[in-house]
């Protein structure tokens, strides 16, 4: 679709001329029907009665942080674009706190793109590890990854984190370079079913053939996807692409609304920081519906985190792209965020 037709669609879809339609082809590759009955896409009504399930309402009586408190593990010299954008969209979407634990040199740089986050200079201390853990239980989720880098001594800190999280049976989100260290060490994930991947292509090749030896089925992205996650233990993996694929091995959704052909960098953050979010909500939401002894709901939380926030970001990245063309960044999709919000969950 070029970007004529993309404008003529969004143009005819707001008018209510035409009805969405999924593409049947992944990366270039064509879906059988077999494929595609493996495959659910939520109905409008679907979608919104999830966010009903997950998204707590706004209640004049709640005080700071019920709504949610998360934590981004990421931001080196080179890189503090990407742990901004995960912790501002975030907070944009609802969550009353946000963090960054970055390194000393990344701190002053994303303090001055926004004062509404918290941010804390001690990734790269001797320390670091300690530093970080007595915050760790104030915190509902973490997202790790965004920014992080690839010094070892900052990846051992984090894996000690991601261990500390898992006790505490914490939401993680995991992107970036968080998916290279996942790489190298599998095991630090595995059996963990409250941890959501979020693999573009590439990433989620190099995990496959980590785990398998082999290179993955571009003709079955769906088994493929599905041997994946059942390989570490039946944890959440959102294979990015043309369709977002999500799976934790037993059930498979697909989000597959066009967002842009714009393809700037820093949408993968708004994604995986939304998505902390989610997990966040969608765990109280869980642990509620069962203390109440509801029905367990159709999908786990983080199926529920991740459908939700896929979502989310293709929408505003529709928007953004039809305000800002060419010139579309991460920065205007982020201003859509309500707006998506609002349309899409309300």
């Amino acid at each position: 679709m070029n970007i004529l037709n993309l404008l003529e669609w969004t143009a005819d879809r707001r008018e209510g001329r035409i009805e969405t339609k999924r593409s049947t082809s992944y990366n270039g590759v064509d879906l059988s029907t077999k494929q595609m009955r493996k495959m659910s896409t939520l109905s409008a009504g679907q979608l919104l009665e999830m966010a009903k399930f997950v998204i707590p309402p706004l209640q004049y009586s709640k005080h700071k942080g019920q709504a949610g408190r998360v934590a981004v593990i990421g931001g080196c010299k080179e890189y503090t674009g990407a742990p901004y954008f995960a912790a501002i969209s975030a907070l944009k979407a609802g969550a009353d706190l946000s963090h960054v634990f970055c390194t000393e040199a990344a701190s002053p740089v994303i303090k001055s793109y926004s004062p509404e986050l918290i941010v804390h200079p001690v990734l790269d201390w001797t320390n670091s590890v300690e530093e970080i853990l007595q915050w760790l239980p104030r915190f509902h989720s973490i997202i790790v990854g965004p920014g992080l880098g690839r010094e070892e001594k900052i990846l051992k800190s984090t894996s000690a984190v991601i261990e500390e999280a898992k006790q505490r049976k914490l939401p993680i989100v995991i992107d970036a370079d968080g998916l290279f260290l996942v790489t190298q060490n599998p095991d630090i994930i595995k059996g963990y079913d409250n941890v959501v991947l979020t693999p573009n292509v590439a990433e989620f090749g190099r995990l496959y053939k980590k785990i398998f030896n082999k290179d993955a089925d571009s003709e079955e992205p769906v088994e493929s996807l599905k041997q994946l996650c059942c390989e570490l233990g039946h944890v959440t993996i959102v294979h990015k692409g043309l369709h977002d694929i999500i799976s934790d091995g037993d059930k498979v959704l697909t989000y597959s609304n066009p967002g842009s052909p714009r393809r700037c960098g820093g949408q993968g953050d708004l994604l995986s920081g939304s998505m902390g979010l989610f997990a966040a909500w969608a765990k109280f939401a869980q642990d509620r519906s069962t203390n109440e002894g509801c029905s367990s709901p159709t999908y786990k939380f983080g199926m529920q985190a991740a459908y939700l926030a896929c979502a989310l970001t293709r929408e505003c990245s529709r928007r953004a792209f039809e305000l800002n063309g060419r010139s579309m960044t991460t920065t205007d999709m982020i201003s859509q965020i309500h707006p998506s919000f609002e349309h899409m969950f309300t």
